[in-house]
């Protein structure tokens, strides 16, 4: 897949609906990704998410509508606000003035339209290694995610595990997430490690089938959560615009190694499926 030709008609589609209450799953339907792969990919390229990007072209918009006269509530309305009230306290955050300060000749912003390309920096260095496994069972304790809150509430999560005597128990190792389906802005996300790592099923935990892939798997070397983010980031616009492999949008697992998390030297690791384009 073409990550960055994905996300451009994405934004295509976002600014033909300015208008309309277009959700998450209705912009990733349309490129035929699953909301979870599409959250991703659009905020790491373009550096902020579907809903801020959709939030701050409407306010864009409607600075120059309310400057030229238009009354708020039907401004309001055209942009997918409930109320009056509630377009009022967005726009005055976004523009920095009310509507009627606006009106009376105070400078509003504008955010025009995103581009997003691919920008070559040099000399970026990327460890990986494309390998087939065969399928395969993990054992996770698992959780429902929405996309556009993952990446403050999975941290949270990883929390609360280590703070639990009875999971802490399976190690955990392993996280997974499950994103099959692209009707859905919600994803499962699971902790753990290898199904033979351990007897049975543990209270609170189940097992993942992952089928058989051809896996490409990065190396990630520094404090684990940065490290991670990092190489997410060089994966969507460094990799995969250019990489003879396409990324299937189905389990990717982040593998953490024995060490200190913290360390600057520790080593985890990122595994996607893929395929040969």
């Amino acid at each position: 897949m073409d990550w960055v030709r994905t996300v451009n008609n994405a934004i295509e589609f976002m600014e033909n609906h300015l208008t309309e209450n277009i959700t998450l799953v209705d912009i990733s339907k349309n490129v035929n990704i699953s909301a979870y792969h599409f959250q991703q990919a659009f905020t790491l390229l373009a550096g902020i998410t579907p809903s801020d990007y959709l939030r701050k072209r409407r306010l864009s918009q409607a600075g120059s509508e309310i400057a030229a006269g238009e009354r708020v509530i039907d401004i309001a309305l055209k942009y997918c606000y409930e109320t009056p009230e509630s377009f009022t306290k967005a726009f005055t955050r976004f523009h920095g003035f009310s509507p009627i300060q606006v009106r009376k000749g105070s400078a509003v912003k504008f955010m025009n339209r995103f581009s997003v390309q691919i920008k070559i920096d040099g000399g970026c260095i990327m460890e990986y290694k494309i390998e087939k496994w065969e399928a395969m069972e993990l054992l996770v304790h698992t959780k429902e995610f929405h996309c556009e809150t993952s990446d403050k509430e999975i941290p949270k999560f990883w929390d609360e595990y280590y703070a639990n005597e009875e999971l802490r128990k399976v190690p955990g190792y392993l996280g997974v997430c499950a994103q099959q389906k692209s009707d859905s802005d919600v994803f499962k996300y699971g902790i753990g490690c290898k199904a033979s790592d351990v007897s049975g099923v543990p209270a609170g935990f189940e097992i993942l089938h992952i089928p058989e892939y051809t896996w490409a798997v990065f190396k990630c070397v520094g404090p684990a959560g940065p490290a991670i983010q990092s190489t997410w980031d060089k994966i969507y616009r460094e990799w995969l615009p250019v990489a003879d492999y396409e990324q299937l949008h189905d389990y990717d697992i982040e593998n953490y190694l024995p060490g200190d998390p913290a360390a600057a030297d520790y080593v985890s690791e990122i595994c996607i499926p893929v395929r040969k384009k």
